[in-house]
């Protein structure tokens, strides 16, 4: 049984349709084999010294006159200097960080911020792109490549090019945005005593903490505090608070690739948090320049920056500050028994994956030369282009230290971690993961068994969407859980089928080591998928978007929020659960529908694009449409378009959509259809442009008054409910009519004329 995780999604060309025009889908701006071109024009003639002014002040940006990307044109673009060891006024190279929309509303590929790392400490020049593609696999990261900057005509160099942590990443990933996010690094300059490092400041008023973490959400500081005290203070209950894979993974990385300008080191920085819809925190790794021993200095309490020997760093333990209250997320995971097995299995995995087996190895040399010539012609990096070519086995001496060779230092990391007493116990061995049927019918019971020895406990971990929490349950080897004879290695345990798809994974422990099946667990897992039929390709398609919504109609929640429409095309009922829509080619699963999720015969769903929650009776997806263009798609859990549209630029209250209803191009319509049909073939939309209607009251109580062109001598009224299904229907002679809506329940609803002119219509009680 192939793991799997969220969605693994076979490389796909998609030829768009739109307006009748055929559309590829461009290279990813993060795509790692290639060399993105950054253009920034500045008119400002001081503009370095502004920025560098900016810079020692409130870390304002400074205007650019344009900014253009791989040949796209951005004008009036903030433009700053970042970072903070990497960034020096004498530099002719510092880090950069460009806001495509702090002065107006544009985007590229949906992206508004670029983060250039300028190669600081790091001779071989791809520590943090290498690194981000090494951590993709094990937890929720930025995506990371490279970029060559021009400034005013003149190459400037070429720079780490990462992804931003932002409310879009947070969407991609976590299938929310509007919830607490932390970045966590100090605001002051970091010191010993000044660490983001979650210990409780023993007080409840957040000011204590402002020197310390920047909120980058609309509220949180209280969630914060919370947060420190129940990891410091609570340890027991720090589950039900902080996602404690996610965080194993990040200090397993974090010690196997000696990365300590991070949690694990003296500042305990440079990682941010997110609290998702599971009211639990996760944490996401930041700034990987120094990682491979880049930055050597470990710390001891709030007195000592630890630094450390190469020899040191190769030989680093697993359990360092595990007994100091200065790292309390790193004391909470040695000191319980269950999280060190996990953490010390989580190492072995990237060990073996990544260093072992070699694969960073051939990465790295794909990655030095794909930026060769851009490196060559580099005046302003910080070391020799024959520094560069000798990085990976030759330790360069840097400021007051010695920066080690790549391979030299994880070669040595390796032939230590092994020897260590952790590394050397026995660990459980897994095999033979078995769904007890491989497509349940909805509701019944499932059994997933799993041959396992050299264990003391096994468990299994399940949960029915990528936005929930896993499960974990005791499995069993007693001859009474369909797990065959008892005391035959054979451990089962049942769950029931509570949605059309299942996610799992299995644990096992023994007195002194643990083990995963999958290994990259709980970010990789086994799936199941129901036998109820789920649409295929054309059965339900993307009838209707509108990308800028300013006083068309409003969400349940009373605001003017971007939709999309979807439509199914057949005559029977779809389920849409196990199914995701997105806007980003590159992440499939970014939005999965809720659970018993469907759409009626012949009906439409309204999917608000608007990033709020999700209600019994409303879909809101994690993900807003940008008005400057971008792409949605609709996908299986196999992660293979059911349908999808790439669009430009939109304009204000104009939607797009299929022309004729659910088959036809996407074309710009006259006059939006939200929730109803669009056109048909052979309609004058200048004569039905023509046709006026007005309705009153409305919002509507008891009864609702339409009035109608009286040159139309007979007219076709209905109300339709957001799912598309009619509520109402009546044929008038009348110009003007008066229906009953008393019996609708409160809500929106969309009332339309002759199926060519369409009113929003808000009934309340």
């Amino acid at each position: 049984m192939k793991p799997i995780k969220k969605i693994i999604t076979p490389a796909l060309t998609f030829i768009l349709l739109m307006a009748g025009t055929i559309i590829h889908a461009q290279t990813t701006f993060y795509d790692l084999n290639t060399i993105q071109k950054i253009e920034i024009t500045f008119t400002q003639p001081d503009w370095d010294y502004q920025m560098d002014t900016a810079k020692a002040g409130a870390e304002g940006y400074i205007m650019a006159q344009s900014v253009k990307i791989n040949g796209v044109e951005f004008d009036s673009v903030g433009v700053k200097y970042k970072g903070n060891s990497s960034y020096n006024s004498a530099n002719l190279k510092n880090p950069l960080h460009i806001a495509l929309d702090e002065y107006k509303s544009q985007s590229y590929q949906g992206l508004k911020d670029v983060k250039l790392g300028n190669g600081y400490a790091d001779p071989s020049m791809i520590r943090e792109v290498l690194s981000y593609d090494i951590l993709k696999n094990y937890m929720d990261c930025p995506r990371a490549n490279f970029a060559e900057l021009f400034i005013n005509g003149v190459y400037v160099g070429v720079y780490s090019n990462d992804e931003a942590i932002n409310k879009k990443f947070c969407s991609d990933h976590f299938y929310s945005s509007g919830h607490t996010l932390v970045k966590c690094n100090p605001i002051v300059n970091p010191s010993p005593s000044t660490k983001s490092n979650l210990k409780y400041i023993a007080s409840a008023d957040s000011t204590a903490y402002f020197n310390f973490y920047e909120i980058k959400s609309d509220y949180g500081w209280n969630d914060l505090v919370k947060l420190c005290d129940t990891v410091t203070n609570y340890p027991a209950a720090v589950s039900a608070t902080m996602d404690m894979d996610r965080a194993i993974w990040m200090l397993a990385f974090n010690n196997v690739l000696i990365n300590l300008d991070s949690y694990t080191g003296v500042f305990a920085q440079n990682y941010y948090l997110y609290k998702d819809n599971t009211d639990r925190y996760n944490p996401i790794v930041w700034d990987l320049n120094m990682s491979f021993g880049g930055f050597p200095y470990v710390g001891s309490g709030t007195t000592s920056l630890g630094s450390l020997t190469i020899t040191n760093m190769e030989q680093l333990s697993p359990a360092i500050h595990s007994s100091d209250a200065n790292w309390p997320l790193i004391k909470d995971v040695i000191n319980n028994a269950s999280y060190k097995k996990m953490y010390i299995a989580h190492m072995r995995t990237i060990l073996n994956e990544m260093f072992v087996a070699g694969t960073y190895q051939t990465t790295a040399t794909q990655l030095q030369s794909i930026i060769d010539t851009s490196v060559v012609a580099d005046t302003n990096k910080f070391f020799t282009y024959a520094q560069f070519q000798t990085a990976m086995t030759t330790d360069n001496t840097f400021g007051s230290y010695t920066v080690p060779g790549i391979s030299n230092l994880m070669n040595a990391r390796v032939a230590y971690l092994q020897s260590t007493t952790d590394f050397l116990y026995t660990t459980p061995a897994i095999s033979a993961v078995t769904a007890s049927t491989a497509a349940p019918d909805p509701d019944s019971t499932v059994t997933i068994t799993a041959n396992v020895t050299n264990t003391n406990a096994v468990y299994l971990g399940y949960r029915f969407s990528a936005d929930s929490k896993f499960v974990r349950v005791p499995m069993y080897d007693d001859g009474l859980h369909n797990d065959g004879a008892a005391a035959d290695n054979v451990y089962g345990a049942a769950f029931t089928m509570g949605s059309l798809q299942a996610q799992y994974y299995v644990y096992a422990e023994n007195a002194n080591a643990g083990m995963f099946s999958p290994e990259r667990a709980e970010h990789e897992f086994y799936t199941l998928q129901s036998s109820v039929h789920n649409p295929t390709a054309g059965e339900v398609v993307i009838n209707e978007f509108m990308a800028s919504n300013d006083d068309y109609m409003v969400n349940d929640y009373g605001d003017y929020e971007d939709w999309i429409e979807l439509y199914n095309t057949t005559s029977n009922p779809v389920s849409l659960s196990g199914l995701y829509l997105t806007d980003n080619y590159s992440n499939p699963a970014k939005f999965p529908f809720p659970s018993n999720t469907t759409i009626p015969a012949g009906g439409y769903l309204i999917v608000w694009a608007d990033q709020d929650t999700s209600t019994a009776a409303y879909v809101h997806a994690n993900f807003k449409l940008s008005a400057s263009g971008e792409e949605i798609m609709f996908s299986n859990a196999a992660g293979i378009p059911l349908d999808s549209v790439s669009f430009g630029a939109q304009t204000t209250n104009i939607s797009v959509g299929r022309c004729p209803n659910g088959t036809g191009p996407f074309l710009q319509l006259s006059s939006p259809s939200f929730a109803t049909f669009n056109c048909v073939t052979g309609i004058d939309e200048k004569n039905v442009a023509s046709i006026s209607i007005s309705i009153y009251p409305n919002p509507a109580n008891n009864s609702v008054t339409v009035a109608m062109d009286p040159k139309m001598k007979t007219n076709i009224i209905r109300i339709v409910n957001t799912l598309g299904q009619q509520m109402f229907a009546t044929t008038s002679g009348n110009d003007k009519e008066i229906i009953d809506v008393s019996g609708l329940s409160p809500g929106l609803y969309v009332l339309s004329v002759n199926d060519k002119v369409y009113k929003k219509l808000q009934v309340t009680r």
